[in-house]
């Protein structure tokens, strides 16, 4: 009459406290009634299930009178019931099941409550029970329930799954026949319940998985790589256009997990797992597959439609196209050049295991061809041959026998392995075009794809390789030397001191033509090729900490230098935010170098380079595009090769960043501003705050203190930024504010620059506030024309010479004034700084004319025309001393009346001052008649030819007005860098005439 809204179909009877041992004993009723499964009590099952596993975990924690009771009644015999029924709502529940059996076991922390649910064996008869895996669900949480399973494996509850008597491992055995399923967790999943079962230390176990499963599980992880490898081969034929990116990323992601895989099982050190796998992988992968590509391009191949005749010469392959049976053999198939560098790099990256890696280095840089064509099973018979030799004879060194007792085979066999002898060795390095390097088809290959006369596609690959060898702990350092590392020996062997280095001339000059070729300014050479170059050439060259490179390599690396930064100069200034890229760029590469491993795991380098930014590559992986991103590059060369070449001489790094921030005003810090420029402001914030601060404008810096309560004076900074980082805007309806937005300095920490401080500063009167606009203006110029010079001075651009600017040292005004300061001059707020159209203070060095307000004084001169003549030609005349001393007090009364009070604007001269140019040129004859006249002076420390006449001090003092304005000789003009401001009339002597130097004031 009464039907409850409940699955558990009524209220009388159920427990009020869910927790509890009373709730489990109902539910357990509850699956006593209902152990068919049917359409109409599937949610009923269901809701009991999850029930059960929350009381079973509460009463892990809690009561263990619930454990007892679970396994008093069998419950998990209900489990397995459930399961085995074939209804139509079998799978519901399944899923439901497995779903409460993960939790359960995820979740019991005792260890006696694990050992309860695993006995009676009731949990291997539910993983070999044969579940509808066609449902996604279903397969989901089954593998899932596998794999936390297997994170419960130890030398205890081994036993729990392994059955000796029977020799049966349900749990590994069922879990790795999905090792190869279509769904990428399914296939983690597998690997990492391999993984904890390998780490399991049971000798039985162990030997079951050798004996029974070890072979063909990994033979079919060598097949399915295999397989694997092929299509990436194929997508990266078909994708050379950069349409489908996301397909290639996959490709490599997957393999990467492969390695990975295989270095994890490796780096556990269970010998008889890794001799067979290491066997499998040498004789049916690496080598016949990856290494055995790398001499196939020299074959005839067929390339794929739609590949360009560029990747289609870089691409190539064997006869056997895209759609050949031979896809489904890897042993027998190939794969592109490219392609086999890029995945060796990535083996010899992530996999140490010294047997494989050690094996697979000898095969690329030792292999003589006649080996190589004997195909793969003699190449390894050939080279373990030589191990066995080579370790027997350094065994008969060890004791003492003479080498006389090798036998001519085994002697042969074991300088064979050592690269024959020391002499062929250097022939080697220094004949590299000798059949020495020919006869090895590997190594020969890999030198090849260095060429970068086309682009650097190939040779990005190739670098990766050869630093993967020469960075793998698993290769011995015998292998690598000479090839790949410097070589030490001793030229005597009774004394260690006398040591004799080398290295491989022949690899060195390929990676110096690499980087030289990145110097062009038409070049192909990616920013990741050269690093990567630069890289080995610095393992290359240093032993022991010193530089062994021979002087004409040295040369060239130093003309790389140069040319690098002439590349730099030619984007000096042509960007108007050349300063920002310079400091931006410098600051992303202090954070880190490039990480090749890193490299390698992108799969974008795999595909032809290209040069536009909207294919998503990071910028060192691909082209620069436009005049910015080569402006980008040009500087990114520029640190890559100066930094290489500090390394290589041993120094320091002493004139970047530009910006030395510990050597600034730092936040919080005390100042000392006595007889300082201060401008009292008040700042106000967005959000209404408001702050009573004093303004300070140091060299580089904005300053904003307030007092010091402890020392009168003295101020404590509480916002610093850098005048190059700030914006100025006056206030439209108050003349007394300024916006001001201050950025955050450019940092390796972050590439977001959010505004340090953007408000409204509001001066005392609007004199102050233009005060300080004029100074904030003019600050952030000259703040940034002095990281502009010394950028000059970095690029050794001619007229740029002097100390590094204060931006670098931090000797700023207040840079030296912290705890204690010398007492100097109030500096004026408005400095004496030159403005166009401003008198200027006249300089011996610099050439121009001398302007005098003297009218009496130029009347005077201006009707003597002749008299510097006659001085000149009569040098020793009579000129009395009282002559000189009027001429002398005349001068500084007429500049005295000319000065104006020190710190107070100076007024443009009047246009009607300034001299016409037509007035000058007027001939001898004609009269020139202006007020206030121009008295002229010669100019001081002037050189003169030996045939002209000397002029005394006091002929220099004689004050002569124009007369006839000449051409003045080239030879005799004296170039400066130090230009006036002001305009400049040059005379010279033409023959009987007067040459005169002006200098206007």
């Amino acid at each position: 009459m009464f039907r409850s809204r409940s699955w558990f179909g009524g209220g009388w009877g159920r427990p009020k406290n869910l927790h509890s041992l009373e709730h489990l004993k109902y539910l357990y009723n509850v699956l006593s009634r209902n152990q068919t499964v049917s359409e109409h009590n599937r949610g009923l099952l269901v809701e009991t299930l999850r029930s059960i596993a929350e009381i079973l975990i509460w009463g892990d924690q809690n009561d263990s009178s619930v454990f007892d009771f679970f396994l008093e009644k069998n419950m998990l015999s209900f489990f397995l019931r459930i399961m085995r029924q074939r209804s139509g709502g079998s799978n519901y529940v399944c899923v439901q099941l497995l779903q409460t059996l993960n939790i359960l076991f995820e979740n019991i922390r005792n260890e006696t409550s694990l050992y309860y649910l695993l006995s009676n064996n009731h949990v291997n008869s539910i993983i070999v029970h044969k579940f509808d895996f066609s449902d996604e669900e279903v397969m989901a949480y089954y593998i899932s329930f596998l794999k936390t399973l297997s994170l419960k494996l130890n030398a205890h509850t081994i036993h729990f799954f392994y059955n000796e008597h029977t020799n049966d491992f349900p749990l590994y055995t069922e879990a790795i026949k999905f090792f190869n399923h279509p769904e990428s967790m399914v296939r983690i999943a597998v690997r990492t319940l391999t993984l904890n079962v390998y780490k399991v230390e049971d000798a039985s176990m162990i030997a079951f998985i050798r004996d029974r499963t070890a072979a063909p599980y990994f033979s079919n992880i060598v097949w399915f790589i295999g397989k694997h490898i092929q299509e990436l081969d194929i997508c990266v034929r078909n994708e050379a256009d950069h349409h489908s990116q996301n397909r290639l990323a996959d490709l490599v992601a997957e393999h990467l997990d492969h390695l990975h895989y295989l270095n994890d099982i490796l780096c556990l050190n269970i010998t008889d797992l890794n001799h067979v796998l290491t066997d499998h992988l040498l004789h049916k992968l690496l080598i016949p597959l990856y290494i055995y590509s790398l001499a196939s391009h020299r074959r005839k191949s067929s390339i794929p439609e739609g590949v360009n005749h560029t990747v289609a010469k870089i691409l190539s392959k064997t006869s056997a196209g895209p759609d050949s049976p031979r896809l489904q053999d890897p042993t027998t198939g190939r794969v592109s050049c490219v392609v086999a560098l890029f995945l060796l790099s990535q083996v010899f990256l992530i996999i140490a295991h010294s047997p494989l890696v050690q094996t697979l280095a000898c095969i690329i840089l030792r292999t003589d061809r006649t080996v190589f064509e004997k195909g793969v099973n003699k190449l390894l018979e050939h080279y373990e041959l030589e191990k066995k030799l080579l370790d027997e004879s350094l065994s008969d060194e060890a004791s003492g026998l003479s080498s006389k007792e090798s036998s001519s085979s085994k002697e042969m066999l074991v300088e064979d392995l050592r690269n024959i002898t020391d002499e062929e060795k250097e022939k080697l390095a220094k004949n590299p075009c000798d059949s020495v390097v020919t006869e090895k088809p590997f190594l020969e290959t890999v030198y090849s794809a260095l060429d970068c006369s086309e682009n650097d596609y190939a040779a990005l690959f190739a670098l990766c390789l050869l630093y993967a060898m020469a960075n793998n702990k698993g290769v011995t350092s015998d292998v690598l030397e000479q090839a790949l590392k410097p070589k030490k020996s001793f030229i005597s062997k009774s004394s260690s001191k006398d040591i004799k280095y080398s290295y491989n001339v022949y690899l060195l000059e390929k990676l110096l033509s690499i980087i030289s070729s990145a110097c062009q300014p038409t070049c192909r050479v990616r920013l990741a090729t050269l690093e990567v170059s630069l890289k080995l050439i610095l393992q290359l060259v240093i032993c022991d900490g010193k530089n062994i490179l021979l002087e004409p390599h040295r040369q060239v690396i130093e003309s790389v230098k140069s040319q690098s930064m002439a590349l730099l100069r030619n984007f000096y200034k042509s960007e108007e935010i050349f300063l920002d890229m310079f400091e931006h760029e410098y600051c992303d590469m202090s954070k880190s170098s490039l990480n090749v491993e890193w490299l390698c795991m992108d799969s974008a380098i795999l595909l032809p380079p290209t040069g536009t930014p909207m294919t998503g590559i990071d910028f060192i992986k691909r082209l620069p595009c436009g005049e910015s991103e080569k402006a980008r590059r040009a500087i990114r060369l520029f640190f890559l090769m100066r930094n290489a070449v500090l390394t290589l001489n041993g120094e320091m790094e002493t004139q970047l960043p530009l910006t030395n921030p510990q050597s600034c005003v730092q936040i919080e810090q005390a100042l000392d501003l006595n007889n300082s420029d201060l401008i009292a402001c008040t700042v106000l914030y967005k959000d209404g705050m408001k702050m009573r601060r004093f303004l300070v404008i140091d060299v580089m810096q904005l300053i904003l203190v307030e007092p010091d309560n402890k020392r009168l004076g003295w101020g404590v900074a509480k916002l610093v930024g850098f005048l190059q980082d700030i914006e100025v805007s006056g206030d439209k309806d108050d003349s007394r504010c300024l916006h001001i937005t201050i950025h955050r300095p450019i940092s390796g920490a972050t590439t977001n620059r959010v505004p340090l401080l953007s408000a409204k500063f509001l001066f005392d009167d609007n004199i102050r506030c233009m005060a300080a606009k004029q100074r904030l203006t003019k600050g952030r110029i000259k703040a940034r024309q002095k990281k502009m010079q010394h950028i000059a001075r970095l690029l050794e651009i001619p007229g740029q010479s002097g100390p590094p600017s204060p931006a670098f040292t931090g000797q700023g005004m207040y840079g030296f004034r912290l705890a204690s300061r010398n007492i100097r001059d109030s500096r004026p707020l408005f400095g004496n700084s030159r403005v166009p159209g401003f008198a200027a203070p006249k300089r011996e060095s610099s050439p121009g004319v001398l302007h005098r307000a003297d009218d009496s004084r130029r009347h005077r001169d201006g009707n003597s025309p002749n008299r510097l003549s006659s001085v000149k030609k009569e040098p020793n005349s009579a000129i009395t001393s009282n002559n000189i001393r009027k001429e002398m007090r005349s001068r500084e009364n007429s500049s005295s009346r000319t000065k104006s009070r020190d710190g107070s604007p100076r007024m443009p001269r009047p246009r009607s001052e300034e001299i016409p140019l037509e007035l000058i040129k007027k001939g001898p004859s004609s009269f020139i008649d202006m007020a206030p006249k121009i008295s002229i002076l010669p100019r001081p420390q002037t050189p003169r030819s030996e045939d002209e006449p000397s002029i005394s001090s006091a002929a220099a003092l004689s004050n002569l007005s124009v007369s006839e304005p000449v051409q003045p000789k080239t030879e005799n003009i004296v170039q400066t860098s130090a230009i006036s401001v002001e305009t400049s009339f040059i005379g010279d002597k033409k023959p009987d005439k007067i040459k005169e130097d002006v200098d206007t004031v």
